[in-house]
């Protein structure tokens, strides 16, 4: 599967200034599939080891940071030659090695001619909690699940994706049909790759699930692996509370809907551990729509959103054919659905902030605050073709320096304060020739 990412690691190898690459994101977002296939690529060798449960590497960093044993070490191991600029390392899961994050450091230091780049699937909780990647000495690239442009080209829709990404919206209205289509298959399927892949594979909407299924097996074994039994409890219990908070008319993160007398101290570890795993986005409050937005919010009203919307579907259990249709009985369902989807599409573009607004008294709410470069957007979600923004365009007049976005199934269109964008668009808008 092309994933956009590959352009930045690209980047990241002509760059002379490279240090050792740190790719980061939850368990089974394409890490190791991406850098293999990076690797192969764009190199003459690859030296791939996976530091998991792993013997004849457990060691590695433990003794010295001699560079010249460790890669030589390296290539005895992998029995591939290593030859700066020509051969990529690869080390998985380097978490599970002791010193494998320190030891970036003398990679940058004394080995800065060979191409190094690590993965983890918990490198956040890692780095959170233990030991921590040297700053200043590693770049860092976040990864997420396929987005929908990236789903459109792994079904083979290339043409789709360059008129999406044109902002020629004559076009794009002529193709709204296709473009709505294959958004309602991805509200089902979501961007984890196994579950795009069993579907080219099998279009069997029973098999997809299954997959997903199997993946919010992983996560919450994953839980109890690395976490104390105490805050597995916590953990899970938000974790499974989201599809609900979500479905909530504000979606606004409630203690007290996770159990009866719940406080916010005893499950901010808990939201920490599944921000750290990447299984979460969080998005707080703003109090004004200001530059920066970072300096105007509100840690203490949040809300919790999920890495995948097709992980946020097979958690909540929704019926497959809900959410393959336009006629369905989702109710405060398609809601959550579809604002998680905006979310996590927007989560993959570089140099934004994204809030929500809520004023003291909740009378009036903006889904969402989005700082792109030095622009402010409010931003209001609808799920199908209702139009009305009664409070975006009373934010509007309150805030008279913004120009609004409002994202629905409907067309493009220029009302002068503000834009409608269709989702299937909603990332795309903001790509600038």
């Amino acid at each position: 599967m092309k994933r956009e990412l590959e352009s930045k690691l690209l980047e990241w190898k002509n760059n002379p200034s490279r240090k050792p690459l740190i790719v980061m994101g939850a368990r089974q977002v394409g890490k190791t599939y991406l850098l293999q296939q990076f690797g192969n690529n764009h190199y003459d060798h690859v030296a791939y080891i996976n530091c998991d449960n792993n013997p004849r590497v457990a060691n590695l960093f433990t003794e010295d940071y001699d560079m010249e044993r460790i890669i030589l070490a390296i290539g005895a191991i992998t029995s591939v030659p290593i030859i700066a600029g020509k051969t990529l390392i690869i080390l998985d899961e380097i978490q599970e090695l002791k010193n494998g994050l320190t030891a970036l450091k003398y990679f940058c230091e004394q080995a800065s001619q060979h191409h190094v780049a690590v993965a983890g699937s918990l490198l956040g909780i890692t780095m959170h909690h233990g030991e921590s990647a040297p700053v200043g000495k590693v770049d860092i690239l976040s990864m997420y699940p396929l987005t929908y442009t990236e789903f459109l080209q792994a079904l083979g829709q290339e043409q789709l994706v360059q008129v999406l990404k044109s902002n020629d919206w004559k076009t794009i209205q002529m193709l709204k049909y296709d473009f709505i289509k294959y958004l309602r298959i991805y509200y089902f399927v979501g961007g984890m790759p196994e579950s795009v892949l069993k579907y080219i594979e099998t279009r069997d909407t029973m098999s997809v699930r299954e997959v997903q299924n199997n993946i919010l097996a992983i996560y919450r074994s994953d839980m109890s692996k690395h976490a104390t039994p105490q805050e597995v409890v916590r953990i899970t219990q938000v974790w499974q509370s989201i599809p609900s908070q979500l479905a909530r008319e504000n979606k606004k993160f409630i203690y007290g809907a996770i159990k009866s007398g719940a406080r916010a101290r005893e499950f901010e570890l808990a939201i920490q551990w599944l921000q750290d795993a990447g299984l979460v986005i969080r998005v707080n409050r703003a109090s004004k729509p200001n530059l920066p937005l970072k300096f105007y919010e509100d840690s203490s009203a949040f809300k919790l959103y999920m890495l995948d919307v097709g992980m946020l579907g097979a958690l909540g259990n929704v019926p497959p054919e809900q959410l393959l249709t336009k006629d369905n009985e989702l109710y405060d369902s398609k809601g959550a659905i579809t604002e998680n989807y905006v979310v996590t599409q927007i989560a993959t573009m570089r140099d934004v902030t994204m809030c929500y607004y809520s004023n003291e008294n909740h009378t009036l709410e903006i889904d969402m605050l989005l700082q792109e470069r030095s622009n402010i957007w409010p931003i209001e979600i609808k799920a199908e073709e209702n139009l009305r923004s009664k409070s975006l365009s009373t934010y509007v007049k309150n805030n008279p320096s913004l120009t609004g976005l409002r994202f629905s199934m409907s067309d493009f269109r220029d009302q002068q304060w503000m834009y409608n964008v269709p989702l299937y668009a909603c990332a795309t808008f903001f790509m600038k020739d």
